[in-house]
């Protein structure tokens, strides 16, 4: 009797990833889901997030002399415009004289040197050879409002920490796939509002609402993707969702290269998203979330058409057993909790957080300052937009192989440190080294983009299983507060070019050094509750933080913390010609890896959204 007892509480018990591999942790059901489905949900976040670098454009201009309508701009220039260190003509002043009289062909009363310069008393003409329009030009945003784009980007990333909050309670209370397109109608209304803002104030009002949006849009496609697949592949599709988002970036940059009106290039970078309504009819609730809310018919109806697409078969022990309950030292354990108290509580967790916290502000803040930098470097700024994304894609494959051959730290401290001095050595070059510039800031790109995919799973290993959820999510938010800064250190670069590059490469260089002190968690089994998160790192010593191949410990002295070693392909025989293949390091076991490249889980095991682009 007590073994049936003992039987049937095991089997209620049941956690989605035990069925998973039954039934196909990444079967056909899944592919069809991923390729057609949610990786194109997440270009919306991609094009809305920086389609506004193209509507700012700021395109050359002077000072408009009604009186001299009828001469060419260059004649207008040379007659009126002073010029700067004899090289270029000023953007904010005029000669102070009377046109009407010069007009007439009467002789102006001073000489060059002596005439009065004033600001522009009537506007200002803009060169549109290139630009067909943009809110710089529609708005005057010249001068003493030139830092009034910048405040756009600000109100643009002021929005994403509160829509995280509303759409991450959305995302629990009514389900992912509502919630999706409840940020999908948001996002569609804020960039329909800015196609038709008529003044700056409904415009940056609009940049906000689409804010609100970002990265919510593309968190919560992405959770769908992670809770559908087995574990041993959710590392394989967090690098595909960076690597889809990447490539909308790069569609980005053809878009705005083909359309030059800002007003048309929001309509474009959102209008064809309406399509995405019709995933209404194709996308999936999440099932773990639907088990969560106690609606299991919903969530079997589901795991049987993965099943059935996936030509294999729900067992009936599991459809007996769907509910997934937890004990009650489970549910003791989540209520005691110790919040954000665990994690600066004791003397090595409040070290590693604060490491951690500063390595998340210090990539989100460079990577986004760098993709905001693109179009301001070479001599096209599509292209270098273009280049600055597509560079991205080599740095997620490259640091998909070898994160978990040579660990999380070095890897980490290498790609911030190389991004930072890659920046900071702009400062040697001469200002007419435009070439040179951006491929050294092509590089910095690229390994910021390889450590910012680092960053994130060594967080979530760091932290201990009763403060991961919290714990990242705290790291992300201060990270996120980095994004509202970063609009005015590129600001800086309107008088020096180099000036946001030296900012950006010494913050890299610092916390990719300040990296190598947090434990390497490669090989280990990570810990669990708040102590031994403490005891975690805790003799860390010169010796490890010098040592670059991690070395695997003795395994019997941290029994009690998780796995987190590769998931070892089991073969079907264990035959004298497999043995050789099981050494190969193959693309199915690269894609078939553990790791803790998820987002934050509340009581149920649900993953919820943070403030991580």
């Amino acid at each position: 009797m007590e073994g049936g007892v003992e039987n049937q509480n095991s089997a209620q018990d049941i956690d989605l990833d035990d069925i998973l591999p039954k039934i196909g942790e990444f079967g056909r059901y899944q592919k069809l889901m991923l390729w057609f489905v949610c990786l194109p949900a997440c270009f919306p976040c991609g094009f809305c997030a920086f389609n506004q670098l193209f509507m700012t454009d700021t395109p050359p201009h002077w000072c408009w002399i009604p009186e001299l309508h009828n001469l060419t701009s260059e004649q207008r220039k040379l007659l009126s415009i002073p010029n700067e260190n004899g090289t270029k003509y000023s953007k904010c002043y005029q000669y102070d004289s009377n046109w009407a009289n010069v007009m007439m062909n009467e002789p102006m009363a001073d000489s060059e040197e002596t005439k009065k310069i004033v600001e522009c008393k009537n506007g200002w003409e803009f060169d549109m050879s290139e630009i067909q329009s943009t809110i710089v030009k529609d708005f005057e945003l010249v001068c003493d409002k030139d830092i009034y784009p910048t405040l756009g980007l600000v109100a643009l990333n002021f929005g994403g920490p509160i829509g995280v909050y509303v759409f991450g309670m959305l995302n629990d209370r009514i389900g992912r796939k509502k919630s999706f397109f409840t940020c999908l109608t948001t996002l569609l209304c804020g960039s329909f509002l800015t196609a038709f803002a008529e003044n700056f104030t409904m415009w940056i009002f609009s940049r906000f609402i689409v804010g609100l949006t970002i990265p919510a849009i593309y968190q919560i496609p992405f959770i769908i993707s992670l809770e559908l697949v087995g574990p041993s592949y959710r590392a394989f599709v967090t690098v595909l969702t960076c690597m889809f988002y990447t490539i909308g970036l790069c569609m980005l940059a053809v878009v705005a290269y083909l359309i030059r009106d800002w007003r048309q290039l929001s309509l474009a970078t959102s209008v064809p998203f309406t399509l995405y309504y019709f995933y209404w009819f194709v996308l999936p609730e999440s099932p773990r979330w639907l088990l969560a809310k106690g609606r299991f018919d919903e969530a079997l109806k589901i795991l049987k058409d993965l099943a059935e697409t996936n030509d294999k078969e729900l067992p009936p022990s599991f459809i007996q057993n769907l509910k997934r309950t937890r004990s009650k030292s489970e549910e003791e354990e989540l209520k005691k909790s110790p919040g954000l108290k665990g994690l600066c509580g004791s003397p090595n967790m409040r070290l590693k957080t604060s490491l951690i916290t500063l390595n998340w502000f210090a990539n989100e803040m460079v990577y986004v300052g760098l993709s905001y930098y693109g179009p301001s470097l070479g001599s096209n700024e599509y292209l270098s937009f273009l280049l600055s994304s597509a560079v991205e894609i080599p740095s997620y494959l490259m640091c998909w192989m070898i994160m978990d051959k040579w660990g999380r730290r070095w890897p980490l401290c290498l790609c911030m440190v190389i991004s930072g001095v890659s920046c900071i050595a702009t400062v040697l070059l001469p200002q007419d080294a435009v070439i040179t510039t951006l491929v050294l800031f092509l590089i910095s790109k690229s390994a910021i983009s390889a450590s910012f995919l680092i960053i994130y799973p060594f967080a979530g290993e760091l932290y201990p299983t009763q403060l991961r959820g919290i714990g990242i999510g705290f790291s992300a938010y201060v990270g996120g507060l980095g994004l509202i800064i970063i609009p005015f250190i590129t600001y800086l670069g309107s008088e020096m070019l180099i000036l946001p590059l030296i900012i950006m490469g010494s913050i890299s260089v610092i916390g990719g050094i300040s990296g190598l002190r947090l434990p390497e968690t490669l090989h280990h089994r990570l810990p669990q509750t708040v102590e031994e998160g403490e005891e975690f790192g805790k003799n860390f010593t010169m010796e490890d933080c010098l040592r670059c191949i991690p070395m695997r410990p003795d395994i019997s002295r941290a029994a009690s913390y998780e796995n987190l070693e590769l998931q070892q392909l089991e073969p079907q025989e264990d035959t004298p010609l497999d043995l050789p293949r099981q050494r190969r390091v193959s693309m199915r076991k690269l894609v078939k890896q553990q790791s803790i490249m998820d987002t934050p889980k509340d009581e149920h095991g649900n993953m919820k959204i943070t403030y991580w682009v």
